[in-house]
């Protein structure tokens, strides 16, 4: 596995779907970029083909997560097993029975988003048995924030924090409530499109910030959950 730096959280760029939306990841270097898979809904959306097209082009050293909303588990774990991604995360109302049965078909990561609207949904966040957690505000791309005071001394497990989030924001996020990594969608675009100087600027953002002892722990801690392929 390549060297990680310990001392800083880490970055996801969401909602990938243009070659040129590569271009700027492979520039900006963030730890991880996601793609929305087969989500008609989402103006995001794209299909497993384009996913397959993308991919070819993005850096190795950044992790590639495919975004799902109850999608069938056979389909994902393809996608997992052949390289396409290396990440499922999932954004509908997949069970621990559906988690239990995608992990069973593959060894990559799941990682499960949940709806923080108050403390009982941090207690299941903290259940799940997903390698990784998203904590969010409502429904995917919403653009809002949660009340992040429900999160502040939260230390059950290490989270990506998603929603609402910007560079002017994100160093507010960091301070008060030290998620492990950050996730960005419609932060980094501008008219609906991602925006280069956008994901330059949030990459560049997150990177200034040195951590605490917090997040060697969460480092520790979720090294011991996550089976990350080499790279």
């Amino acid at each position: 596995m390549r060297q990680e730096k310990m001392n800083m959280p880490k970055i996801k760029i969401c909602g990938l779907s243009r070659p040129k939306d590569i271009t700027y990841i492979n520039e900006a270097k963030p730890d991880y970029c996601g793609f929305i898979i087969d989500v008609p809904k989402s103006r995001r959306n794209v299909s497993i083909s384009k996913v397959r097209e993308l991919v070819q082009n993005l850096e190795s050293q950044i992790y590639q997560v495919g975004v799902f909303v109850n999608k069938d588990c056979g389909e994902v774990a393809q996608l997992l097993n052949e390289g396409t991604i290396q990440i499922a995360q999932l954004h509908g109302q997949e069970d621990e029975a559906y988690i239990k049965k995608l992990k069973s078909l593959t060894d990559h990561p799941v990682m499960k988003a949940f709806s923080i609207q108050e403390k009982k949904d941090l207690d299941a966040a903290a259940a799940s048995s997903a390698d990784l957690i998203l904590l969010d505000h409502g429904k995917g791309g919403t653009g809002e924030t949660f009340d992040w005071s429900l999160l502040e001394g939260w230390t059950k497990r290490p989270y990506f924090l998603a929603g609402g989030l910007n560079p002017e924001n994100i160093p507010e996020a960091i301070q008060r409530i030290h998620p492990w990594g950050i996730d960005l969608s419609s932060a980094v675009e501008t008219d609906g499109k991602k925006d280069r100087e956008k994901i330059l600027q949030a990459v560049k953002t997150v990177r200034n910030f040195e951590s605490s002892k917090h997040f060697l722990k969460t480092k520790e801690y979720t090294s011991e959950r996550i089976n990350l392929p080499k790279q």
